[in-house]
Order: structure tokens, then sequence, then C-alpha cells
């Protein structure tokens, strides 16, 4: 059944036509994802059959009873209402009572708890998160979601993900995160040059069906092109016999001549670009913040090397944006330090974009930074990579104000490369960025002669730019992972497994009283990168006899004076690396002992634990 007919949708602004003839139809179960450049008209199509706007032609139809309920990328709020009343707005109190516990339970999955809180206070992450449970919980048979991952983190995708997946109705959005359309998805459609593209499929057979797509319309076109070859050297013999020539194929030659070109697609094209990187980078001494009473960063030590690609994950709040901004020098630690060595050019993609005049045209706000740029092709000049970045000519001397939000995140990305900078500190760079965008960047970074550390919660993303995973902890340390967010999520999965494993082991009923007191390598901050050998040994077969063997009764004996020693060389080792800042080689020799000691440390308090317990056990049986 189809539930909503959009045909031959027009819309134009001033000269700009983004829309020509498009149609759609959306069906039953139909799950779309809608794609494009920044700037092609994307969110303009789903106001339109969110008869939010109007077309300039064409007609939008929906089937009886049909109801819509549509997120805008830029929700617009009431004032001093509360987050309940603000997710409620439009709807009868008899609704209300029928949405009231989904709406709470949709709340307090995307982090938003305080239901009373006048939204004025919201961040813009909140009041979008405020927005998606407004959609969600609106009775529909089609939602309509413009980016509802951005200002979602990690968890919250995947949540938001799953829902989506059971959601019997009709789904129309617009993201950037390829993972969430692969997994969401049953059809694409491609906006482009004002034509709309449908395809059955999720994202990665999408890109299959395209390639067969373009390859079909370029040997059309070379036969098309033979045929007007053919009928150009008829129509061109001379004016004596134009008077016989045939009109229907002086008419064919006519609309062969008037025929829209296939062509491949304007490619936004990223030179790497990057100042020269001494050997001194950017070291955090054990830095620490926090904000109104919350440890959002405890004790963090790290250097950045060289060729560093670090992805920084955890939930909304923790503290990964402030991270940046103290290593960019913007905010100050609370204790520790941060020292930057003299070669270092740090770019800085903030999540917010900076201040730009919407008054200023974008030649003259990218000529502000630089007029001409050194790259591994030569000298380019300002206009020439405002065309790298899908700014043509006439789009040059727009003012800023005329650019589409994803534009301007574009621009503001050029303005940001332009410094050839040699560490990249990008915070969220997929939020308004088209998916072409991204994958030129992602090709950008893999060349990038410099470190990259990005916090960002597009999975695909992180999988193709980062080797490395910082997890924010509860208590503001942060958990190292090797490889990239797929690396990161196997890891964290077993070890939940190995977690609940253990407690299941240590539980009352198997004998023990220690789950609740279990010290693990961790625990203290320990990456798991780290191959550090069960430290019980013998202890996973359960025990049939409460008594010591010989030779752990003579380990019980030492143990406590062996971690008391290894604690003390730990701090002589830590006053070593505080003195060391100039011989770079000796430093990260001395971290890797550092590392290798606190797993060494972690294996023996978990060895104290067990034989500890053991003898209070002895001792009870005895009595």
């Amino acid at each position: 059944m189809i539930l909503l007919s959009a045909e031959k949708i027009t819309k134009s602004y001033s000269e700009k036509k983004l829309l020509k003839d498009m149609s759609l139809f959306i069906n039953e179960g139909d799950k779309i994802g809608v794609i494009g450049t920044n700037g092609t008209g994307k969110s303009t199509f789903l106001k339109i059959i969110a008869e939010i706007e109007t077309p300039d032609a064409g007609t939008v139809t929906m089937a009886s009873g049909v109801r819509i309920s549509y997120l805008p990328q830029n929700p617009i709020f009431g004032e001093h209402l509360t987050v309940l009343e603000q997710v409620f707005l439009g709807a009868s109190s008899e609704d209300q009572d029928l949405m009231e516990y989904e709406a709470k339970s949709i709340l307090t999955r995307l982090g938003i708890t305080d239901f009373s809180m006048d939204v004025s206070f919201l961040s813009g992450g909140e009041k979008k998160r405020v927005a998606i449970a407004r959609a969600l919980v609106k009775p529909s048979e089609i939602l309509i979601l413009d980016e509802p991952t951005n200002h979602l983190d990690n968890e919250m995708v995947l949540w938001l993900e799953n829902y989506l997946r059971k959601y019997s109705g009709a789904i129309v959005m617009i993201t950037h995160d390829r993972y969430f359309l692969d997994r969401v998805t049953n059809r694409m459609i491609e906006i482009s040059r004002g034509n709309l593209y449908s395809y059955p499929a999720n994202y990665t057979k999408y890109l299959e069906l395209k390639a067969q797509r373009e390859e079909m319309e370029i040997s059309t076109e070379r036969k098309t092109s033979s045929l007007y070859k053919t009928e150009l050297e008829w129509i061109s013999r001379g004016a004596r016999a134009r008077g016989t020539k045939s009109k229907e194929r002086i008419e064919r030659f006519k609309q062969l001549s008037e025929r829209e070109r296939p062509t491949a697609g304007e490619k936004l094209n990223l030179s790497s670009v990057a100042s020269r990187l001494g050997k001194k980078t950017i070291e955090m001494n054990h830095i620490a913040k926090s904000y109104t009473g919350k440890m959002l960063i405890r004790d963090f030590d790290h250097i950045i090397l060289r060729d560093a690609r670090i992805g920084i994950v955890g939930k909304n709040g923790c503290g990964k944006s402030t991270l940046l901004k103290m290593i960019m020098g913007l905010v100050e630690p609370d204790s520790g330090t941060i020292v930057t060595g003299e070669t270092v050019r740090i770019g800085y993609f903030s999540q917010e974009s900076e201040e730009m005049d919407p008054s200023q045209r974008v030649i003259a706000y990218i000529r502000g930074i630089a007029e001409n740029i050194e790259t591994v092709d030569g000298t380019v000049t300002a206009t020439q990579m405002l065309e790298r970045f899908l700014f043509p000519a006439d789009l040059q001397w727009n003012t800023i104000a005329k650019l589409s939000g994803g534009e301007r995140r574009r621009l503001y990305l050029l303005s940001v490369l332009m410094k050839a900078p040699n560490i990249l500190l990008l915070d969220e760079p997929s939020n308004d960025l088209d998916i072409e965008t991204l994958t030129i960047l992602e090709d950008y970074l893999e060349n990038f002669n410099g470190a990259v550390v990005v916090v960002s919660h597009d999975r695909y993303f992180l999988d193709k730019v980062v080797d490395r995973i910082f997890e924010f902890q509860e208590d503001g340390t942060l958990r190292q992972y090797v490889g990239g967010y797929s690396d990161y999520q196997e890891q964290i999965t077993d070890k939940g497994r190995e977690e609940k494993d253990s407690s299941k082991r240590n539980s009352p009923s198997s004998g023990s009283s220690t789950s609740n007191t279990i010290i693990t390598s961790s625990n203290i901050g320990i990456s798991d990168q780290f191959n550090c050998s069960d430290p019980q040994g013998e202890t996973a077969e359960p025990r049939k006899k409460l008594k010591f063997t010989y030779k752990e009764e003579q380990e019980y004996r030492k143990i406590e004076e062996e971690i008391a020693q290894l604690e003390a060389n730990l701090r002589t080792l830590d006053e070593t690396i505080s003195r060391e800042t100039s011989n770079y080689a000796k430093l990260q020799e001395l971290l890797s002992e550092k590392e290798a000691l606190e797993c060494a440390i972690a294996g023996k308090m978990e060895r104290w634990i067990y034989l500890n317990d053991l003898a209070e056990k002895i001792a009870a049986a005895k009595l």
C-alpha cells in the first residue's frame, strides 16, 4: 500500500534550482535512507514531504488516515516549557496519558532524566534528543528524521538503531552514519543535481547498484554521442537541401543536442597539507579536570605520537570535548601539565564551529586565512581550494548566510586544513557533513603526515581512521583499546563476558565472598593491550579441600611484601618519567616499563585477594 506519493516536485532558491521534477512513493514497510552532497536539497525535500514547506511545482498526496511525525535538523522549542511539555506539545490530554510511560522511557535512554527541567536551559545536543523523543512517541505511520544520530553518543546510537529496526511504520531519514544505514534501511534514495535516484537496498548494496547505474549511463551516452555525430554530419550538409530535410529528423537532432549528459559528479579533492612536525609533540602529565563537583578527567598521562590515530569515545557530558579543548589550550586543567613542542601546529575542528560573519563572502573568508597554500600538487590558490571543496565560482561569491548548514561545516573544515596543521583535533567531524565529504576526509587522514585525535560517535568513521580507542570511564579515567571501533566493541564484549564468568565463580554460592572487592588491571587504568597472564593460576578449578598447598602458604607469607616493593618501584619510575623530557626514545622505554609494572601489580593484587580469601575460610573451618 502506498502511504505517500510526492510527484514531480520542483523547488528553487533564488537562482539555484534544488529539485527538478522529483517523484517519490513511500510504501508500507519502507525504511528509506536519503543521501547526497551538502546543499543538494535533502532537508528541503524532507520538509516538503512532511508538508512543512510548499514546492514551487508538484504535489504531495497522503493515503487516508496516514499521520506523519517529523524530526527537523534544527528543532525549534517553545519558551519555558518543561521537557515533558515539549515532548507532548500539541497532543491531547488523553494521548499524553497513553504516551507518558514511553516518553519517559525514551528520554531516559537518550540521557534526559529531569523531565521537569525548563528546555531553555538545555544544551543544543540535549534539545535535539528531546526532539527525537517527541518524534518517536507521536503516533504516526510515517516517521521522517533529519540527522537523528547527531548529538548522540555510541550507546544511544545503538539503542536508536535497534528501535528503528523494530519500528512498524515507514521511515524516511537523512543520516551520515553508514553502519546505521546498513542496519536500518531497506531502500536508499540519492539526490544529485536536482534528480532523485532510488535503489531497493541498504547502503552497502546501494554502492554496488550506483556503480552499475553510472556504468550504464556512460555506455548509453557513448552510443548516443555516436548517433549525435552522425546526425550533426547530416544536418551540416549545405544549406541548399535544408528545405527538403525531414522535420522529424531535425527535431531528433534538436533533442540530441539538448540532452542532459551524465557526469561522474563533482568530487571533493583534498590534498594532504601539513607542516613539519619535530620530535616533541604534545605531552599530558597527570592532568585532571572537574566541573561542578564532577570529576571529568582523572590523572591522565599520555604522549601523542607523531603518527598517532586516536579515537575518543564515551557518554555525552563525560569530558571528551573538554579534553580536546585542554590540548588546544582553550581550557586549563585543574592539575597536571600539558607541554606542547615548538613545531606543533594544531588544527582544531570544533563541534560548534567557529563564528562566521554571515555577511562575508565565501572567497573573502578563505582569503582571510591564506591566498595561496603549498600542497603535494604544488601551489594552490584560495579559489582553487574552494573549487576542490565543491564551491564553484558562482558559490564562492555568495555570502556565508546563503550556505546550507552542511556547506558551512565543509567551509569550516577547509579553513582548518588551509592552516597546514601537523596535529588535527577533530570534535564530531561527521556532524552535518555528507557521506561523500566524510569518505574523502577519511582518505585524506589516511595520508596525513601528522597526528589525528578524533572525538566521534560515527562508528564507520572511527573504523576507517583510528588505530587506538580511548574510552572515558565513570570515574574520569581513560581506558585504552588497540584497534578501531569494531575492535573496541569486540574487546568490551569479551571483557563483559569474562567479568560475568568471574562474577559467577566468585559469587556466594561458589564459596567466595570477594566478588565486590576484586581488583583487576582494568580497575587501575591499565590497557587491555597488555598480555597479563591469569594471576590466579589454578583457581579456575574448584578446590575440594580448604587448605593451602605448601607453595601457596609460602606465597601468602611473602606476597604483601612483594606488592609493597612493586609499588615503591612504580613511584620511583614515575619520578624518573617526570624528569625525562628531552630524550623521546628513553621516555617511550620508561612508559613501556611503567605499563608492565602496573600490570604486574594488578596480577599480584588479584592473587593476594584469592589467597587471603582462602586463608579466612581455612581459619573459619577450624573454629
